[in-house]
C-alpha cells in the first residue's frame, strides 16, 4: 500500500473517531433531547448508528481535506522563494480602470 493511501486512511480514521466522540458527547449532554429520544424509542440505536455513520463520513472527509491541504510541498523550486511570490504580487497589484462620467 502506498504512503498516500496509508496517509488518507489514517486521517479518515481520525475523522471518524472524532465523529464517534462528538455523537457520544451529544447523547451524553442530551443536546436537542437526542439521548432522551434514543433511549425512549425502540429504534433509537439505529438512529444513533445512522447519525454516527453520516457524521463520520463528513468529519473523515473534512479531516482528509485538512491533512492534504496542510501537506508540505516537496517540489523542486530551488532557492528561498518557496511558492511563486511574484505571481501573487502580479495579481494583487492595482490595475487602472477607465471610468466614464455620467452626462
Amino acid at each position: 500500500m502506498s504512503n498516500l493511501v496509508k496517509f488518507l486512511i489514517h486521517h479518515a480514521a481520525v475523522g471518524f473517531g472524532l465523529a464517534v466522540i462528538a455523537v457520544g458527547l451529544m447523547v451524553w449532554a442530551d443536546i436537542a433531547n437526542l439521548g432522551t429520544l434514543a433511549s425512549g424509542s425502540d429504534m433509537g440505536i439505529v438512529g444513533l448508528v445512522i447519525l454516527t455513520v453520516f457524521m463520520g463520513l463528513t468529519l473523515s472527509s473534512a479531516q482528509m481535506g485538512f491533512a492534504v491541504m496542510l501537506l508540505r510541498d516537496d517540489g523542486d523550486k530551488g532557492g528561498k522563494g518557496g511558492r511563486v511570490r511574484w505571481l501573487y504580487r502580479l495579481f494583487a497589484a492595482p490595475a487602472p480602470v477607465a471610468v466614464r462620467a455620467k452626462d
